[in-house]
C-alpha cells in the first residue's frame, strides 16, 4: 500500500458511497470558482492545483499524487479556488462532499483522522513556502531535491518542478546542465 494511503482517514472515506474516474492527461478535473460537490482522492496518477499568475506562469498549488486527497480543504467551502489539472492519466475516486462532512460532523475520529492529514499537508505547504523564499534558482532547486530525497521526476516531467519551485523551465534547465558540467 501508499505509505500517504496509510492515513486512517482513507478508511473512514471508503465506508462512505463512492465513485471511480479515470482523467486523462491534461484533463481538467475542476475550473476555479466551480461549485463544491465532490471530494477527490488520487488513486493513481497525478493532478496538480494550479492558479495563473497575471504573466500567465502557473504556480502549482498541490501535487496530488497517488493516496493524496485533492484539494483537501474543499471539504469546507461551497467554490474551488483554483483549478485542478490532470499532468498524467489518473485515476481517482470521487465522494459525494455532503456525506464526507456528514461523516466528520457525526464521528469524531473522522474528523481526528482528517485534522491529523490537514496537519501534514500544512507541514509540505510550509515547506513549499520555504523554497520559493529562497532568492537563487540553485539554492531553490536544491531544498527541492533535499525535500524530494534528491530524486527528479522522469525527463518529461521537469518542467514541473520548474512550475513548483517559481521559475521558468529554461531557468530550470540551465541550472540542471550547470550541475552536470559540474559533476564531469
Amino acid at each position: 500500500m501508499i505509505l500517504i494511503m496509510q492515513h486512517v482517514i482513507f478508511k473512514h472515506l471508503e465506508t462512505l458511497p463512492h465513485r471511480s474516474l479515470s482523467v486523462a492527461h491534461g484533463d481538467m478535473v475542476v475550473d476555479k470558482d466551480d461549485p463544491i460537490t465532490t471530494l477527490y482522492v488520487v488513486r493513481s496518477g497525478n493532478v496538480h492545483l494550479v492558479r495563473v499568475r497575471e504573466d500567465g506562469a502557473l504556480v502549482i498549488l498541490q501535487r496530488a499524487g497517488a493516496g493524496a486527497i485533492m484539494a483537501e480543504a474543499s471539504v469546507f467551502s461551497n467554490v474551488y479556488h483554483c483549478a485542478a489539472i490532470a499532468v498524467q492519466e489518473s485515476v481517482l475516486m470521487a465522494y459525494p462532499v455532503k456525506a464526507v462532512r456528514a461523516l466528520l460532523e457525526a464521528r469524531p475520529e473522522a474528523a481526528l483522522a482528517y485534522a491529523r492529514y490537514l496537519a501534514d499537508e500544512v507541514r509540505d505547504a510550509r515547506q513549499r513556502a520555504e523554497i520559493l523564499a529562497l532568492k537563487t534558482v540553485s539554492a531553490r532547486l536544491e531544498a527541492w531535491l533535499t525535500w524530494n530525497h534528491g530524486l527528479l521526476p522522469g525527463k518529461g516531467a521537469w518542467h514541473h518542478v520548474a512550475d513548483e519551485i517559481g521559475i521558468s523551465k529554461e531557468a530550470l534547465y540551465r541550472e540542471l546542465s550547470k550541475r552536470r558540467k559540474q559533476e564531469g
